[in-house]
């Protein structure tokens, strides 16, 4: 599907910016809307999936600040470089594969990481690719804020807490799901658009960099907290594959729409994504192999 955005570009030459705005303005936002109202009641065990996640995303952002300055990278490459590992796939990559490794439980315990995910990525993530707030830190906090994917999950939680039923709206429900049905795809081939118009970097320096911290350091980040947090051995594998996944493909949108290293973060989610291919069956094997989860 990349590929094909990619092919469509070169005989057509899309306007990226429009399609950017249509994942992060219209897409994005009915996908998590539509996927936190149905998500499974919370409580205890989605509190600590959530604080989880949040210790991955810091302890990622951690380890790629130490090898930042460790490798002098300049504070705008740092970024850059947390953007592409402190933020994975959990939605269009995460989903789909803990579904097939893990299918009775898979879905119901990744729900909750993929929210986490998603609200870090649209406040954390917006933060960092503007530029960490080192230029107009209030305006760019109050565009953060008024991401319409940070309304659209406050609207779904609020709906949840006060058990609205708006399936009944067929005005407002049935669009929202085919618009959250699409994502995937428009999302896959405005990230071919963007490869087809930004030519990606050789995979060396601060680049591998990123993508050795993303596919390794994610997994073994996850392995030690799920081991700290005393879960079952088929939760900690559950949350242990998310946490194998690539760069998150909103990471690239977020980086054009706020004029970051667009290049740099297109790059991260192309060979990442590439890459896990084959670091996320490995990452399973060895999770399956350890936890004796079975052949």
């Amino acid at each position: 599907m990349m590929g094909l955005g990619w092919g469509l570009d070169r005989r057509f030459n899309f306007d990226l910016s429009t399609l950017v705005r249509l994942n992060l303005y219209v897409f994005v936002p009915a996908f998590l809307f539509v996927r936190v109202y149905q998500s499974p009641s919370g409580g205890a065990f989605a509190g600590k999936i959530v604080l989880f996640t949040l210790l991955v995303i810091a302890g990622l952002g951690l380890v790629t600040t130490i090898a930042a300055r460790l490798s002098g990278a300049s504070p705008t490459r740092t970024d850059a470089l947390r953007l592409s590992t402190m933020f994975y796939n959990c939605g269009n990559f995460g989903l789909p594969v803990v579904t097939l490794a893990f299918p009775e439980k898979g879905p119901s315990v990744h729900i909750w990481a993929l929210m986490t995910m998603n609200i870090a990525t649209f406040s954390m993530g917006a933060f960092l690719a503007g530029g960490g707030g080192r230029q107009r830190p209030w305006s760019l906090a109050l565009r953060v804020v008024r991401m319409p994917s940070i309304v659209a999950i406050a609207v779904a939680l609020c709906l949840r807490s006060f058990e609205i039923s708006i399936e009944d709206w067929v005005w407002l429900w049935v669009p929202a799901r085919f618009l959250a049905d699409a994502l995937v795809a428009l999302a896959l081939l405005t990230l071919g658009v963007q490869l087809s118009q930004t030519q990606p970097p050789a995979l060396r320096g601060d680049l591998a960099l990123g993508l050795g911290i993303r596919l390794c350091g994610g997994p073994c980040i996850a392995a030690g907290l799920v081991w700290l947090f005393g879960f079952d051995p088929l939760t900690a594998g559950i949350l242990i594959l998310g946490a194998a996944g690539p760069t998150a493909i909103n990471t690239a949108l977020l980086a054009h729409e706020f004029g970051a290293d667009t290049r740099f973060a297109t790059a991260a989610v192309f060979y990442s994504s590439l890459l896990s291919v084959l670091s996320a069956p490995l990452v399973l094997m060895i999770v399956r192999r350890v936890a004796e989860f079975g052949p």
